[in-house]
């Protein structure tokens, strides 16, 4: 009897550690998830949600925080960046890997060029023109993020820089 009442507390113990094991993500957006993390990457997170065995991506953008169930440590993964309107184009992010803006939402179309046919740019100074028009008209969206989709320099004896993308959130 000793034996079998011993069996079954190892069991149930075993059974409620491995209940305690889930890992928790906290995104930027409020959202807080009970996954399993698989692996932390450079620019993503891949998980899973408990019972399930298909693996998920998330870019680390969108994610402010992990806790570990099985460790219970705690690990930053980004900070939120903050927009209140044009004013903080400095603080918008130029993204060119489209896997790190999964999980922020997809806004919509910016721009940014510098003036055509005369110009007194130098090529830098009109690449430099054209982030800061992008990242403006991503700013007064709101969006901290641009995933930049073009990016064209025009070098005929008349410098001008092009550049398109998407704006993204947290929300």
């Amino acid at each position: 009897m000793k034996k079998i009442m011993l069996s079954v507390l190892t069991c149930f113990f075993a059974v409620l550690s491995f209940a305690q094991t889930a890992d928790k993500m906290i995104k930027h957006s409020g959202e807080k998830l009970d996954v399993k993390i698989i692996k932390v990457g450079e620019t993503t997170i891949i998980y899973k949600f408990p019972g399930e065995d298909a693996e998920q991506t998330i870019g680390k953008f969108a994610v402010a925080k992990i806790t570990y169930g099985g460790s219970g440590r705690s690990e930053d993964i980004s900070e939120k960046i903050d927009i209140s309107g044009k004013d903080d184009w400095e603080k918008v992010q130029i993204i060119t890997d489209p896997s790190a803006v999964i999980g922020l939402k997809k806004g919509e179309d910016v721009s940014g060029k510098t003036s055509g046919l005369i110009s007194y740019n130098s090529a830098g100074s009109a690449d430099k023109k054209a982030t800061k028009r992008i990242k403006q008209d991503a700013a007064e969206l709101g969006a901290p993020f641009v995933l930049l989709v073009a990016d064209k320099a025009d070098g005929y004896g008349i410098k001008q820089s092009i550049k398109k993308g998407v704006a993204y959130s947290y929300k």
